[in-house]
């Protein structure tokens, strides 16, 4: 006998983005859309997107309307990437070099007028629970809060640093009736 399902959470890193060489995080940048024979086979792979949350970045409301172009989303701040403060915008020459840290050094370590990681994992936890209530649901997101949802799957967020996290590729995580994660699978491509 088998208890209750949990609910599917299927998290979708948006498109690459049109790279100008600066730091973006918060920073408002377009996606490479024009891959269309990718966008399909995702489509194909994923089916109708039932309920679909994501990021109010442009290069999440890009990727949606590539993958799925009559779909409707529902925009959720907290699914935003991590603000990188005073590096956002700028040349990634021209970032600090922090030196060697550990991987929980790094969680904690907050650019100037941003946040860090951990911060990223506190605003990030609450979203995903909301977003579980509804059901299963699609997530089309980043990377940092995709490795911020797998951290609170692992109980270490700093652990999720480790995880790439491609463009384009699908996370998918269940949320028990409990609050916990389990995670299924972790970089898929189509």
């Amino acid at each position: 006998m088998t208890g209750p399902q949990p609910t599917e959470l299927t998290l979708i890193r948006h498109a690459p983005v049109k790279s100008d060489g600066r730091a973006y995080g918060r920073r408002d940048v377009d996606a490479d859309c024009s891959d269309a024979a990718r966008f399909e086979a995702m489509r194909a792979r994923l089916g109708p997107p039932g309920r679909v949350l994501h990021s109010p970045a442009r290069r999440c409301v890009q990727t949606l309307q590539a993958i799925w172009p009559d779909a409707a989303g529902t925009p959720e701040a907290a699914f935003w990437e991590q603000d990188l403060g005073d590096w956002e915008d700028r040349p990634y020459a021209d970032l600090p070099d922090l030196g060697p840290l550990s991987r929980a050094a790094l969680a904690a370590y907050r650019p100037e007028n941003g946040e860090s990681f951990d911060d990223l994992c506190a605003r990030v936890a609450p979203a995903l629970n909301s977003a579980s209530q509804g059901g299963s649901a699609v997530i089309i997101a980043h990377a940092g809060t995709i490795r911020a949802a797998l951290g609170l799957a692992l109980e270490a967020q700093a652990a999720a640093l480790a995880f790439e996290i491609a463009p384009l590729s699908i996370t998918r995580l269940g949320m028990l009736s409990d609050g916990t994660l389990i995670i299924r699978s972790v970089n898929e491509t189509a």
